[in-house]
């Protein structure tokens, strides 16, 4: 959500930047005052800029109300994370989802959480909280856990400022303990996390190879305690990270 008023270097993009941030994913359509409200804007200011970015098609307008409009997705497409890495990804994870019928997950490294590309998931497949452009805990997630595997002793220490927060009575709340945790996940090749995010579930996942231009990824799939078949499982999903990193390359 947004942060500050009015000080003296808070541009036009940055204040532009601060309303379109103000959508939450729970969120229907906003009105002009909660928008301002959110984005901590004057209501002149807010009405002014709301109009430029409808205008851009950023915003969509509709009785009154505001949501992020289709322009803006449409840009976001031609991020590299969606023309590349998404693209290229999606016949893999589609055949990885045939495997196992379980959810499957593509997500990228960015600051300190794992933002979600992809899911795919199916009628067998237990149900999530997990959404395609959401964000979740590296430290409670499998890919997150995976994608800590690729970071080194630098990142880890400014890593170890941020909490680690208690999603279920699994979650791993101690940095010296995740620590050994991906240590053992470098040492198999894959992470897995069980119960640490949702009760019941488990998540096994793998990094993506180093692809230039592309931030770290990692895929990962999702099932239900019972039926987590740890050996079945895990080489289904380092074998579809690497042929992602080798149709990439």
């Amino acid at each position: 959500m947004a942060g500050g008023i009015g000080t003296p270097g808070d541009s036009v993009l940055g204040r532009a930047g601060r309303m379109l941030r103000a959508f939450g994913e729970d969120d229907g359509p906003l009105t002009l005052s909660e928008l301002a409200a959110r984005s901590r804007l004057p209501l002149p200011t807010a009405h002014r800029i709301a109009a430029e970015l409808t205008q851009q098609g950023f915003l969509d307008r509709a009785d009154g109300r505001f949501s992020i409009g289709t322009g803006l997705w449409e840009l976001g497409q031609l991020a590299p994370v969606s023309l590349r890495l998404r693209h290229a990804a999606m016949p893999h994870l589609m055949r990885l989802y045939d495997a196992t019928g379980e959810n499957v997950h593509l997500a990228v490294l960015d600051g300190f959480e794992a933002l979600y590309l992809e899911r795919i998931t199916g009628p067998r497949a237990v149900r999530l909280l997990s959404r395609v452009g959401g964000r979740h805990p590296l430290h409670t997630t499998g890919v997150g856990k995976a994608l800590l595997t690729t970071r080194d002793d630098a990142w880890f220490s400014a890593y170890a400022a941020v909490p680690l927060e208690r999603d279920t009575t699994f979650s791993i709340t101690s940095h010296e303990r995740l620590r050994a945790d991906i240590r053992a996940a470098r040492e198999r090749g894959y992470a897995i996390t069980r119960q640490e995010m949702t009760l019941g579930n488990v998540s096994i996942a793998a990094a993506v190879p180093d692809v230039a231009g592309l931030p770290p990824a990692a895929i990962g799939v999702v099932t239900h305690l019972e039926r987590a078949d740890e050996d079945r499982l895990s080489p289904l999903i380092v074998a579809t990270a690497r042929d992602i990193a080798a149709e990439l390359r």
